[in-house]
């Protein structure tokens, strides 16, 4: 089957064999490995990938570019480590890139699993992600919270990917507050601003709109927490850039 799976990662020593298992239905898969101190690369190795060592450098977008460049086929599925394809999904995938069609890429619903909790509600509930696309057609921008610019038509896949993330609570916290560092920077090089109402009432709003307009509270109390922290996340971010700003 002509498709590259391309995985980011860094120490996922506990997670990079169960998501290459997952891959087995494509016929090329590259790493792109940030200098993991765990065994990553190794198992990644020993599992048939082609492992390419390079540093995020605190940029995805070049990162997933340079995963592209190293992609030999002409549909390129990104995945995270955390990630898994489901059979149904694999075989939804090599069936519609079979296909005669004009479509360059296609949308994936991914399904979030947190501490065993599958969270059907809130932003968690309702993600879809370009993440299958022919190689030439486009590529990735903004270094965090990146996103796919693909050239042409664009569809939507039936079937889920399954997503694991944060084993922990302080696993959870500790990625939201490197995350939202990232994202600080990011919106200072876009020229974006923030003040008291952004870092006050923003994070706010996101709670609301998570807990109560998404219905995050049906899915009980990992959804609770799901919503809280990515309040928080909002709250650090405006609360950063505010910060530099300040520095200047």
């Amino acid at each position: 089957m002509s498709i590259t799976a391309i995985i980011l990662c860094k120490n996922e020593e506990q997670n990079i064999a169960d998501c290459l298992r997952s891959l087995k239905f494509c016929n090329e898969i590259v790493v792109v490995d940030d200098k993991s101190s765990d065994n990553t690369a190794e198992i990644a190795k020993s599992c048939g990938a082609r492992v390419y060592e390079r540093e995020l450098g605190e940029d995805f977008s070049a990162q997933r570019n340079f995963g592209l460049k190293k992609a030999t086929n002409e549909w390129v599925l990104f995945i995270d480590a955390d990630e898994r394809v489901t059979e149904k999904l694999a075989s939804e995938i090599a069936k519609i890139i079979k296909q005669e069609s004009d479509f360059s890429g296609y949308y994936i619903k991914r399904q979030d699993v947190i501490w065993r909790k599958t969270l059907k509600h809130g932003e968690f509930g309702s993600i879809k992600l370009l993440r299958l696309a022919r190689v030439d057609r486009g590529k990735w921008v903004r270094k965090v919270h990146e996103h796919w610019i693909i050239q042409g038509k664009v569809g939507s896949l039936e079937n889920a990917l399954m997503h694991y993330p944060h084993a922990t609570l302080r696993e959870f916290i500790s990625d939201v507050n490197w995350q939202s560092g990232l994202h600080a920077e990011a919106n200072a090089r876009e020229g974006k601003r923030s003040n008291l109402f952004k870092s006050v009432f923003y994070p706010k709003l996101k709670f609301l709109n998570n807990w109560i307009t998404k219905k995050g509270f049906l899915d009980g109390t990992e959804g609770f927490v799901a919503a809280l922290i990515m309040s928080f996340h909002s709250f650090l971010a405006w609360s950063k850039l505010w910060i530099k700003q300040r520095e200047k």
